[in-house]
């Protein structure tokens, strides 16, 4: 979902864009939706593959959704003055952090944004609206569903979502 998006519109915007995937069905889909590079976590240490892939200096911003199973991954792959962009927890909270962790990494921003904190007033609703919509419009930005359900299954959908099943679904769904 959202990372596949975000995939889009980083490649759109010039950026190498190197993505984290559980598995080798999910690598191609990162693939195609702009991932220049793939990292199956399952399988690899994600800080030392990053390092790897940009010659020791890490990378300028992640994005993870993930939360407390990916956040140190996350830290140790960002070059100094790097900023961790952490946007959702599908796997938990996120422990405590003592700072200097960030100090000791390289000068570190962390931020965890809110969607309520970036269109908190009307006019700025309209203008994320249409700055999203005139991307999908464009071709810019496109959008795949996983699964569709039946409103009578809404329950199981929330819960295979929460459980990050949704594209595991989608194959059953489909055939």
């Amino acid at each position: 979902g959202v990372g596949l998006l975000l995939c889009q519109w980083a490649k759109h915007l010039g950026a190498r864009v190197i993505g984290t995937v559980g598995n080798e069905r999910k690598a191609q889909l990162a693939a195609r939706n702009g991932c220049d590079e793939t990292i199956l976590y399952t399988r690899e240490n994600v800080a030392q593959r990053v390092r790897e892939l940009t010659n020791d200096a890490g990378v300028r911003v992640v994005y993870d959704s993930v939360g407390k199973d990916t956040f140190e991954a996350s830290l140790s792959s960002l070059a100094k003055r790097g900023m961790l962009v952490l946007f959702g927890q599908s796997s938990g909270k996120v422990p405590p952090l003592d700072l200097q962790v960030l100090n000791a990494k390289g000068s570190l921003f962390v931020t965890r944004p809110s969607l309520g904190h970036y269109v908190g007033t009307r006019p700025e609703l309209l203008e994320s609206t249409r700055l999203l919509f005139d991307a999908v419009g464009a071709g810019t930005l496109r959008v795949e569903i996983g699964a569709t359900y039946p409103l009578r299954e809404a329950g199981r959908a929330h819960v295979e979502l929460e459980a990050r099943q949704i594209g595991r679904a989608a194959c059953r769904e489909r055939g």
